[in-house]
């Protein structure tokens, strides 16, 4: 009779331990579990467009006795110093009058982006 009772314990939990690692598994894929939760409310924090309230703290906590670039939260003397916010994959273009812009890279050579906006202002492209 003990044995039986043993035996029928030890199938319990064999069947709640294979039950709570599948559980396991499926909320580790689905990041329901534990640090992946948590990287998924990270996540789906970043892609909220109208929630502008980390710029905002970043740009009252930035000090800057110049000028404050807004894309880049860089303090310079003039606007038109202002980099890039994306260097990599951006050429910034000087249009003359203290005024700059950044565009995305024209191609292979250098100057090609300030080559098409001096086309464009002179009515060629």
């Amino acid at each position: 009779m003990l044995v039986s009772w043993i035996r029928t314990l030890g199938a319990w939990l064999l069947l709640a331990s294979v039950a709570h690692a599948q559980f396991q598994f499926f909320e580790n894929m689905f990041g329901a579990g534990g640090g992946g939760h948590q990287e998924y409310r990270q996540k789906s924090a970043q892609n909220v467009p109208s929630d502008s309230s980390r710029y905002q703290s970043n740009w009252e906590a930035a000090r800057c006795d110049k000028y404050l670039c807004p894309g880049t939260l860089a303090c310079v003397h003039f606007p038109h110093h202002c980099p890039c916010p994306h260097p990599d994959v951006e050429e910034k273009v000087e249009l003359g009058e203290g005024s700059a812009v950044c565009v995305s890279r024209g191609g292979y050579q250098e100057g090609e982006a300030a080559r098409k906006i001096e086309l464009a202002r002179k009515g060629l492209l």
